[in-house]
């Protein structure tokens, strides 16, 4: 049946899910921007082990069978599948080089080669698609799960030459890709998520690098790739048993433990506690970040208060790109922007809606706003003079004086000016009091954007523990 349902369904983002779904082509050619081959080579799946069902299927159809490591989830799909006769494909998980992967895709040949490449996003060595114009037998499966943080979502992709692809969705069920996932993996994979995804897997691989050179104290252990640590207790049992009393999500692989790890230093931090180790004692640092999507914009900004980079903006907007620029270097902090705008209609909405996540950002980095500076400036620029006086007080309140004779700079509109700092003051909750005189208005403009930078210097540096209230929260 394909006639779709009498009506919309009664939860909230349920628009259009009374239809079918329909062929995730859409999906499958943003896949194949980011793993840099042919859309023809790219069929979207359920998750990686949606894939290698798929291989274990066309090998009992043929009644042959799958020669793979001893481990989950290849071991559950064997019992369920079997198959005793000629090897129709071999998995491997190992992420060697793509040289590596040739020769033995030439060695098992004509069996499939297929390569688990779910966690080749926190390793250092090229994925194997690129040599699959050269190997019909080749077949890769990427994951969304771990990079992009939709393990609970379940979507990922095959990559192969399109006859060997043909022989996969041919096992495939009706309807294998629901409405929802192919919206999820859209939006994860939406060009304004690039940036933050990127810094968030190379902080993983910096925590991996800093928990592994403590842990190896104690015992010997693989780094490996992924977020997770390979290593090898005396006695396993007794430490899962430890780790379960510090929330530490550690698993048994045979003779060894697989450690997690977290984006957040803090969390990682309680793996070290559990071993008896000592983590060094420091503030936790202060991050921020806002999704905003709307039938306009589609935007993610992150910030960290404490680290002076690093500092990505893409809007689209040039001139307003350099002028958060000026915010994050006079403030001295990290702002990590993306987004992709509605710009062949207006720079509005995307002016407008950047600075809202920003201010959402900034509204979570601060917190409690527990020992900050509170207030704080006045910048000159040649014959500009811009005055901005800041109050962090959780009330928003935003103040304006100062006019621009020239609409335009670049694709920037100057009358948006106040607004933006509107938007900071409402989203971030804060009082901007702004006001701006001179004769040039990229002098007037850059002078206001430089000076907000200023002041949030000083208004959010650390001078104790206290909330700076009299009332005791802001």
């Amino acid at each position: 049946m394909t006639l779709p349902a009498p009506y919309p369904p009664l939860v909230a983002g349920g628009d259009g899910l009374d239809r079918y779904p329909a062929d995730p082509s859409a999906l499958a050619a943003r896949m194949a921007q980011i793993y840099r081959v042919p859309p023809e080579q790219v069929l979207p799946i359920r998750g990686l082990t949606h894939g290698l069902e798929l291989v274990w299927r066309l090998a009992a159809q043929a009644g042959q069978s799958v020669q793979a490591p001893d481990a989950e989830p290849y071991t559950r799909l064997d019992a369920i599948y079997g198959g005793k006769g000629d090897t129709a494909a071999v998995v491997i998980r190992a992420l060697g080089s793509p040289e590596a992967v040739a020769e033995m895709a030439a060695r098992v040949a004509p069996a499939l080669l297929v390569v688990d490449e779910g966690l080749i996003e926190f390793a250092d060595t090229a994925s194997a698609a690129t040599i699959l114009d050269a190997h019909a037998n080749l077949v890769v499966l990427r994951s969304l799960s771990l990079a992009y943080g939709l393990a609970g979502a379940r979507v990922g992709a095959a990559l192969a030459q399109a006859t060997t692809l043909a022989r996969l969705s041919a096992m495939l069920e009706p309807y294998a890709l629901p409405e929802p996932l192919v919206r999820l993996a859209q939006q994860a994979l939406d060009p304004s998520r690039m940036i933050e995804t990127a810094e968030r897997i190379t902080g993983v691989k910096r925590e991996r690098a800093r928990i592994a050179r403590e842990v190896s104290r104690l015992m010997t252990v693989e780094t490996g790739v992924g977020p997770i640590l390979m290593a090898r207790p005396t006695d396993p049992e007794a430490l899962l048993a430890e780790f379960a009393k510090y929330g530490v999500a550690a698993d048994r692989s045979g003779d060894r433990l697989r450690l997690p790890i977290s984006l957040k230093p803090e969390v990682n931090d309680r793996l070290l506690l559990a071993l008896g180790l000592t983590p060094p004692r420091s503030r936790p640092a202060r991050l921020g970040q806002a999704v905003r999507d709307t039938k306009e914009t589609r935007i993610v900004c992150a910030v960290d208060l404490d680290s002076p980079g690093p500092v990505a903006i893409h809007t689209g907007v040039g001139f307003f790109d350099h002028m958060l620029e000026q915010v994050a270097a006079h403030g001295g902090f990290s702002i990590r922007l993306a987004c992709e705008g509605d710009l062949h209609t207006d720079a509005h909405h995307t002016i407008e809606d950047s600075a809202i996540a920003l201010g959402q950002a900034l509204k979570q980095a601060l917190g409690e706003r527990r020992g900050i500076a509170r207030y704080g400036f006045v910048l000159a620029m040649d014959e500009a003079e811009a005055h901005i006086a800041i109050d962090l007080s959780g009330r928003p309140y935003p103040l304006f004086e100062g006019s621009f004779s020239t609409p335009m700079i670049g694709e920037y509109r100057t009358d948006l000016t106040a607004h933006v700092f509107r938007s900071l003051a409402e989203a971030m909750g804060a009082a901007i009091h702004v006001k701006v005189t001179g004769d040039d208005d990229h002098h007037k403009t850059e002078a206001v954007y430089k000076a907000f930078g200023r002041a949030l210097r000083q208004a959010i540096r650390i001078e104790g523990d206290a909330v700076p209230s009299t009332k005791g929260v802001l």
